[in-house]
């Protein structure tokens, strides 16, 4: 292999640690290649997130993504096929430290949750630890029940997505 061939992004090849930390939170961590800076930009850049948020296996697509990423801006992510939305999320920013922390509100439900993203990159990778607080064990159950591999999938798209991105030193 040539020096070439060993600076270039490969995907990591890991799956993300899901753990339920209590009846009302669940913490998904894993490590991506890439610095802390492209892997917030994914996070937060529609154009990006429309790229990897929506697990391909289901069918959905992210028709309509808006995102006001400052504290108090606020989201909206459509999911649905082609001219047909099922389902939105939707909530507003409460903590933004660029390319460190995000932390957002989803509105969308009376069960909604707080979620809190952090990036901590270290020796150019970053690990991802997502925490989100349920209002209750019951919502947190659902979104348990209803997730069926999908972070492991779209953290997946994530990782391509970032190959992409550093390949084209993005």
């Amino acid at each position: 292999m040539d020096a070439r061939e060993e600076s270039e992004p490969t995907p990591m090849q890991n799956g993300p640690a899901v753990e339920r930390k209590s009846e009302r939170e669940l913490v998904v961590t894993r490590n991506f290649n890439g610095s802390a800076r492209i892997v917030s930009e994914a996070w937060t850049k529609p154009a990006l997130l429309k790229r990897w948020w929506a697990p391909k296996s289901s069918g959905l697509s992210l028709l309509s993504c808006e995102t006001d990423v400052r504290v108090g801006g606020n989201y909206r992510f459509e999911f649905g096929t082609e001219g047909s939305i099922s389902m939105a999320f939707f909530g507003r920013y409460i903590e933004v430290i660029p390319d460190s922390r995000l932390v957002w509100t989803n509105d969308e439900s009376d069960g909604g949750a707080i979620t809190t993203v952090t990036f901590e990159e270290k020796d150019g990778k970053t690990l991802v630890v997502m925490h989100e607080l349920y209002s209750s064990k019951e919502a947190l159950d659902d979104v348990i029940a209803g997730m069926a591999g999908g972070f492991h999938e779209t953290f997946v798209q994530l990782d391509e997505l970032l190959v992409t991105l550093g390949a084209s030193g993005s």
